[in-house]
């Protein structure tokens, strides 16, 4: 069976298991990602930030830190629904419990919408894309993050067990669905090529103003040997755009 979406996060043990990943401080996200979309976010004081497919929401805080007056999450897991809840319980911030493709999104609402490893789950992302755009304020900024197509165009090297050494490429122009074994469940992603990304926010309206792909920092790597492995390949595809 696959799992479309968030679905997965409610199955039996693969929250906590996921969670216990996540929060590593030398997962990839944390250490390669994580960094990029703050540096890209800049000055984010007296903002509203939307956070499409927020899991739980666990970086709000450094958000208001840093100047974010509203926080609204989005999230189809309702395992992460609540542990979201707990987490801006301090703060000015609503979680939805929702699916990013049946959401309602509020016209000009918002500042920043981001989006983390999320949207290369969505079949219909042309569509996801033109209601982000209105959604934000003129001159708001989208900035996401999905996992790089080199990664999504082949699900071979994801079946491989321990620690990934080498990656296979393949059938990179062949765009669509794809099914990947993902810690003893099957995820349903989609692949889809830079060029279709850049194509599909030029449609949507936007801006692009960088593309970035998580070159990893010494900085955040406690072990060289880590750090090495993480230079092989790129993880992740990253976005700054703006509303014209």
């Amino acid at each position: 069976m696959g799992y479309r979406g968030a679905s997965v996060y409610d199955q039996g043990d693969f929250f906590s298991r996921y969670m216990a990943r996540r929060h590593r401080k030398e997962s990839p996200n944390n250490a390669m990602e994580k960094p990029v979309i703050m540096e890209s976010l800049g000055d984010i004081k007296g903002a509203h930030i939307l956070d499409l497919g927020c899991g739980d929401a666990a970086w709000a805080s450094e958000l208001y830190e840093k100047g974010c007056v509203f926080y609204e999450g989005v999230e189809g897991s309702e395992n992460m629904v609540e542990a979201a809840w707990k987490e801006v319980s301090p703060f000015n911030a609503v979680i939805h419990h929702a699916s990013l493709e049946e959401l309602d999104f509020r016209e000009a609402s918002y500042d920043f919408i981001v989006s983390r490893m999320v949207l290369h789950y969505i079949e219909e992302l042309d569509a996801v894309l033109q209601n982000i755009h209105e959604a934000l304020k003129v001159g708001g900024r989208l900035i996401f993050s999905v996992q790089h197509p080199v990664l999504t165009s082949s699900t071979e090297s994801a079946f491989q067990t321990g620690r990934r050494t080498n990656w296979i490429v393949d059938d990179y122009f062949h765009q669509g669905e794809r099914r990947e074994p993902w810690m003893d469940k099957e995820v349903i992603k989609y692949h889809r090529t830079l060029e279709e990304y850049f194509k599909l926010l030029l449609k949507a309206g936007f801006r692009i103003h960088d593309l970035r792909e998580g070159e990893p920092g010494k900085e955040n790597f406690d072990s060289d040997e880590e750090l090495k492995r993480r230079q092989r390949i790129p993880l992740f595809l990253i976005f700054s755009c703006e509303k014209i």
